[in-house]
């Protein structure tokens, strides 16, 4: 009972702290229904967590722009991955601050970096198909992850760091962004040049006369649609493997 109550008056003195210091009470709602998800889970008292109230909320304070407050000096930075190589690239990107807003209809991931919210961002990428997504939210939301994006069968997950790494998730200096916007593992370069021969030769047979634009465009579009099916296939049976190795 006596934790309990320590507990409560932890964050009650959190929540008053960031309220003083200008958070938004939608964000000081979600910061420690996340805290206390992590908690939970560890089995540890707040202050031994996260240290005294006061300076714990100094952390947090400036870790989030206030919603619909714009930052001016926000960076923006759109760039991509193959499935293969996306949630090691959303880790070491998240790492460095960048926060994903949404995927674009290329599959693009749209990231922003606050110039005042010095907070890094931990993914995860789930299987997110018509059956299991009611599942996979309710298992997930709880936790503090957020969905940002869909892609073929794949829902990618976003939570700051600071919900279950506390001071540890503040980022103390901003890396420059980077120059790359294209990120290929070994296997999306070598689907990348077997769709570049096969597109290349349809194109070379429609000016040779043999192949019509509409036989082009339909070549195109199947070509596309195998390299995106069959990709997808290798990593579903890659994810299959992995967890049949780590259940073992």
């Amino acid at each position: 009972m006596s934790t309990t109550t320590d507990t409560d008056r932890y964050f009650t003195e959190l929540t008053d702290a960031l309220r003083t210091a200008g958070v938004p009470d939608e964000q000081i709602t979600a910061t420690v229904e996340d805290l206390r998800g992590h908690l939970a889970e560890t089995g540890t008292r707040p202050e031994e967590e996260f240290g005294p109230a006061a300076d714990f909320a100094a952390q947090l304070g400036g870790l989030a722009p206030r919603p619909a407050e714009p930052d001016e000096q926000a960076e923006n930075w759109t760039w991509t991955a193959d499935i293969f190589n996306d949630r090691r690239m959303l880790a070491a990107h998240g790492d460095q601050g960048w926060e994903v807003e949404s995927l674009d209809s290329l599959g693009r991931f749209v990231c922003r970096r606050s110039a005042t919210a010095a907070l890094r961002w931990e993914y995860r990428r789930e299987v997110i198909g018509a059956r299991r997504r009611a599942k996979v939210l309710a298992e997930l939301e709880p936790e503090g992850w957020e969905l940002c994006g869909e892609w073929l069968v794949y829902g990618y997950f976003k939570r700051p760091r600071a919900a279950t790494a506390g001071p540890a998730g503040a980022l103390e200096a901003r890396p420059a962004a980077p120059l790359r916007w294209l990120f290929l593992s070994r296997r999306g370069k070598v689907a990348l040049a077997v769709w570049l021969v096969l597109v290349g030769g349809a194109m070379a047979a429609c000016f040779m006369g043999t192949l019509g634009t509409g036989g082009l465009a339909i070549t195109i579009a199947l070509v596309s649609m195998f390299s995106a099916l069959f990709t997808s296939h290798l990593e579903t049976t890659k994810g299959r493997v992995d967890q049949g190795r780590s259940t073992s």
